[in-house]
């Protein structure tokens, strides 16, 4: 077997497989956030808000809990960078467009259920994250990330 082989065996294999991952991982990102644009123009205007006390104006006629739910998993690439940053510390950026998909996909996924069930708002909006699954058998490392939002739908009268 030649040395040129063997190198690219044990070192061109898995460059490939990591610039493969990095590639396909941001076509994918940025598929979802062109998709997620383009669901938020169309609930734009929907109120969706964060307090629970109501503008002295509005008068509920009914309401019900309403929530949204996403799971949204890093590529191998990511995980790899982040891996990286968490051995030096600091800012973890490869984590950052993951969590506002996720965030973004969650909130949507809820406006899109409560427009869709005929209420006019959502108020008393809240966001709770979660890992969902372990990257690696040890436990340490985050696969996924689950992202739950959920508030009150009300109708106005």
């Amino acid at each position: 077997m030649s040395i040129y082989f063997e190198l690219f065996v044990n070192f061109g294999i898995p460059l490939l497989v990591l610039m493969v991952a990095y590639f396909v991982g941001n076509a994918i990102e940025k598929k979802h956030f062109r998709e997620i644009r383009a669901r938020e123009e169309k609930v734009h205007g929907f109120p969706v808000i964060s307090f629970a006390t109501l503008p002295p104006d509005w008068r509920v006629g009914s309401a019900e809990l309403v929530t949204g739910s996403v799971v949204v998993s890093l590529d191998y690439f990511k995980r790899i960078i982040a891996g990286l940053r968490g051995l030096i510390g600091g800012r973890v950026k490869t984590y950052e467009p993951l969590l506002d998909r996720a965030r973004r996909e969650a909130v949507l996924r809820m406006t899109e259920d409560a427009k869709a069930r005929g209420y006019d708002a959502v108020i008393n909006v809240r966001l709770e994250t979660s890992r969902l699954a372990n990257a690696r058998k040890d436990g340490r490392g985050t696969a996924g990330v689950e992202m739950l939002a959920f508030g009150t739908a009300i109708t106005l009268t």
